[in-house]
């Protein structure tokens, strides 16, 4: 496992940097609270673990529909 520290507003790059399979930012710190964005093509499928770990156990896939889109997030110190 890998465990890095990342600031508001900075990315980590997943896979080839030239031709990256996904990007994750860090969109929002308050308090215990973070908010992260991922930028991956539709076909790769995200879930959190607790419905990760119930499509595993139920042996079905969960479908659940967009309730929002990922939008840019201004540099952290830009506001």
């Amino acid at each position: 496992m890998l465990v890095i520290t990342r600031r508001e507003g900075e990315e980590v790059v997943i896979g080839d940097p030239k031709n990256p399979i996904g990007i994750v930012r860090i969109a929002s710190v308050k308090g215990e609270r973070v908010r992260i964005a991922f930028e991956f093509p539709r076909e790769i499928e995200i879930h959190r673990r607790e419905i990760a770990d119930q499509i595993v156990d139920e042996g079905v896939h969960v479908t659940v529909d967009v309730i929002g889109e990922i939008k840019p997030v201004a540099a952290a110190g830009a506001r």
